[in-house]
């Protein structure tokens, strides 16, 4: 059977034989017993409501004891033989070059070398899965390829729900994952609805079809980290940064470092994600013996050196080692998943990772007070480095968060401020990029063709040192980092799976670079392209503990912008759009979405990308404006100028002396 034949075909009439479980595979944790035993009876019937009654006598033990065993029924016996990743567009079977586009990065999600745990259908961060069995993927396949462009494919947290009769205007796919009623969204709800097999984790990137490996968080961390540096008035170069997590989007850490020129550590306790990375080039290094790993770093001081260096072990370890050691640390942080705290996301000190693996599945409560006794430490050692002139900064995993329901010293005393660090986005990313409407946009060369990416780097290169000749003092900065990034782009050999960019930029510019693609598209010089971005960004994601953790007016828990936002993305133009309950911080912690838009070098596609491309930026813009931000007032004006149809409700300041005289 073809590939295409075996795309068309779906869930087959004839059950394929058994797959062996492969142990060189990276595989997802055992998740823990939740179920009741009449629970577990209606997870199985939820599953076996995929295949027809024939085979429900041999597929229930089957599926019975996956659930016992992995704590979830991933349906392994439904894998397909071919090999997963992202072909060529006309590779494809189908009617609608859209839903084509859309395969495409669903297959780019679940490849080996981009998937963390490819096998159970996750692509990163523990839990952010693309669907929940691969009877769902076998079916979203089958939908995608004989649907035509007037009708839209509705995705119910991994589920195809079905083709609807639409319009070519409307979205090909619209996406939703894990959006529950407001009260059932505690860790253990996910856990239970997850069983059962009615919700999912989508992440942000990852159940909305637009992960492009570690290289989308790469450029906002090298960005993250120049400015952390800039921030302490000091060099990168010599200068150590200390992290943790090399698994999924954590993986770009050490690649960013050495793109800012600094020393970084980056501890990984699972040692077939260290192995992966560095064999991916991402880290330089690796390390398991903590006095090597002290001696190795004052070697990197001494020499100013550019490099990264994965340890093997516990980050507690290394923050508690030098202090000890008396080795300075100039930037800190911590990118383990603590959004998924007692289900792998973190692993507590003083335990082999197999151990913790045991603890968490079969005694979770001893496992958690682990991981609470641990977060305890780790801040316990943050606080003696911070006290020595270490920034730390929390990266939007909910470390502080965790750490503060841990009892662990991380609260602030000051008014209006609840922890002792900032978030990212508070100090760096906030005010810096997304209140001037910059935001991590991408785009993937549906040809396949790196010398595609070549061109489009070249053409976004072109775009920019244009634009920057006439963009105001206040964000020069910006642009010139964007401009840097991108001619560095090939040489840094970020490409993981698709052949993929991402590139910091405001509406200005995403209209532009897009609108530079379609002409090139339309003149035969590079193939169809598919434009994204990041949920991180200004506008898609309401995130109280990271992307709208600089909203100031009491308003950051709301979650009306990323609402707005994919409903505005919807009717202008974007080939899929995507909302998720869940993300980078946590189940319930965060309402986030996304769009793809394939461009084909059409005028239709031209109408879309502006209208939908503004939209998607300035929404946020003026929610920011709204809640007082000075650069994001600056941004919106400036938005207006350049467009006479927009008119945003602007805030009067209020004198603080006058609230302080009542």
């Amino acid at each position: 059977m073809t590939f295409k034949d075996e795309i068309l075909q779906g869930i087959p009439e004839h059950l394929p034989a058994p797959k062996h479980y492969d142990a060189t595979v990276n595989h997802a944790p055992k998740r823990k017993k939740i179920l009741t035993a009449e629970e577990e009876k209606l997870a199985l019937k939820n599953a076996l409501r995929y295949f027809e009654a024939k085979h429900h006598k041999t597929l229930l033990p089957e599926f019975k004891q996956e659930l016992e065993k992995y704590g979830r029924i991933y349906m392994y016996r439904f894998r397909p033989d071919y090999k997963i990743y992202a072909r060529p567009i006309e590779e494809y079977p189908g009617e609608s070059e859209q839903a084509k586009g859309l395969m495409l990065m669903i297959q780019n999600n679940l490849d080996h070398a981009v998937a963390q745990h490819p096998h159970e259908l996750i692509t990163y961060g523990g839990n952010g899965a693309v669907f929940q069995n691969w009877a769902q993927y076998r079916l979203v396949m089958q939908y995608l390829a004989t649907m035509n462009n007037e009708q839209t494919l509705v995705m119910y947290s991994g589920h195809p729900l079905g083709l609807f009769p639409s319009h070519k205007e409307a979205p090909r796919v619209v996406v939703t994952n894990g959006m529950m009623i407001p009260n059932y969204s505690q860790p253990d709800d996910w856990e239970k609805f997850n069983a059962l097999g009615v919700t999912q984790y989508g992440q942000m990137t990852a159940g909305s079809y637009m992960y492009i490996g570690p290289q989308g968080i790469v450029h906002g961390t090298t960005i993250t980290v120049l400015n952390g540096f800039r921030k302490i008035n000091k060099e990168t170069k010599g200068g150590l940064f200390v992290t943790s997590g090399l698994g999924g989007m954590s993986g770009a850490q050490p690649k960013a470092g050495n793109i800012a020129g600094c020393i970084t550590v980056c501890a990984e306790v699972n040692p077939k994600a260290t192995y992966t990375r560095h064999s991916q080039g991402w880290v330089d290094e690796v390390i398991d013996d903590l006095n090597t790993l002290s001696q190795r770093v004052v070697k990197a001081k001494q020499n100013k050196e550019t490099v990264s260096i994965a340890y093997q072990g516990n980050i507690v370890e290394v923050w508690e080692h030098f202090d000890k050691e008396n080795i300075t640390i100039d930037l800190g942080s911590d990118q383990t998943s603590l959004h998924n705290p007692w289900a792998g996301g973190y692993y507590p000190v003083g335990l082999t990772y197999e151990e913790a693996n045991n603890l968490m599945a079969n005694k979770p409560e001893a496992f958690k007070e682990k991981v609470q006794e641990s977060l305890k430490r780790q801040a316990k050692a943050i606080n003696k480095h911070t006290e020595k002139g270490t920034y730390f900064f929390d990266y939007g995993n909910a470390f502080l968060l965790e750490a503060s329901r841990a009892g662990a010293d991380v609260m602030s005393t000051e008014a209006n401020k609840e922890f002792k660090y900032p978030s990212y986005v508070q100090d760096i990313m906030g005010p810096m990029c997304f209140d001037y409407g910059f935001g991590p946009f991408r785009w993937v060369c549906a040809s396949g063709k790196s010398e595609d990416l070549q061109k489009t780097d070249a053409i976004a290169t072109k775009v920019l040192e244009q634009l920057m000749k006439e963009a105001p003092k206040e964000i020069q900065q910006q642009m010139q980092d964007n401009i840097t990034w991108i001619k560095g782009a090939q040489k840094n050999k970020l490409v993981v799976g698709s052949q993929a960019r991402i590139l910091y930029a405001d509406a200005n510019g995403r209209m532009k670079i897009a609108e530079a693609f379609n002409t090139a598209i339309n003149n035969g010089e590079i193939g169809p392209v598919i434009l994204g971005r990041d949920h991180h960004d200004v506008s898609g994601t309401d995130s109280p503990y990271r992307e709208t953790s600089n909203i100031y007016d009491g308003s950051r828990f709301t979650a009306d912008m990323a609402i707005h936002n994919v409903i505005g993305d919807s009717f202008r133009g974007a080939t899929w759009v995507s909302i998720h309950n869940g993300g980078g911080v946590g189940w319930g912690e965060v309402v986030n979405g996304g769009f793809g838009m394939l461009l084909d070098g059409s005028k239709e596609a031209a109408n879309r990308l502006r209208s939908m491309l503004f939209w998607d930026v300035n929404n946020g813009i003026a929610r920011r404006s709204w809640a007082r931000n000075d650069e994001a007032i600056f941004a919106i004006k400036r938005a207006m100028e350049s467009e006479p149809n927009l008119k945003v409700t602007l805030p009067n300041l209020v004198d603080d002396h006058l609230l302080n005289s009542l």
